[in-house]
């Protein structure tokens, strides 16, 4: 069955967790958890003047589209910076080529669609902070940390040993 969500009934929510000149707001409720949408996560977004939208990052295993719905913003990519105006819409492929972050210039609210493809799990990376977030789960992580697979894993004798007695 088809879903119409009406304008003039979506309410933007604040999220309480977000710092200063992250204050990105969002459709509530989540319009894809309405749906119970398998394959896809999709948001309506309301970014006010002087906000960024999330910290700059990639996704390894999705890719996203976001579409202005009204007002423009500054766009962030590795190809430098773009305004994006009502109307605009903008494909976002996975991988470092796709790093993005959105920047409210003006002084009036941008709302843009946003998008996002949801098979199985998620690596999102952020270069600036050099941060990885393990999703749908959440779990961040600083990149720096990372580890040899085999790290911990030397005395695996000694182990299946102790755990037969």
């Amino acid at each position: 069955m088809a879903t119409i969500f009406k304008n003039d009934k979506i309410e933007f929510k604040g999220d309480p967790n977000k710092i200063d000149n992250y204050r990105i707001f969002t459709a509530s409720p989540r319009l894809a958890s309405v749906v119970n949408s398998r394959n896809l996560i999709f948001d309506l977004r309301l970014l006010n003047p002087g906000q960024f939208s999330f910290p700059y990052h990639f996704h390894r295993n999705a890719e996203e589209l976001m579409m202005v719905i009204s007002g423009s913003m500054t766009m962030r990519s590795p190809d430098g910076f773009e305004i994006v105006t009502k109307g605009d819409i903008v494909f976002i492929e996975m991988g470092e080529t796709g790093a993005h972050q959105f920047f409210n210039h003006n002084d009036e609210p941008c709302t843009y669609l946003d998008i996002r493809t949801l098979i199985g799990i998620d690596i999102v990376e952020y270069p600036d902070s050099g941060k990885i977030n393990v999703m749908p789960g959440f779990e961040v992580f600083e990149k720096s940390s990372r580890v040899d697979y085999f790290k911990g894993e030397e005395n695996i004798l000694e182990k299946w040993n102790e755990l037969k007695k």
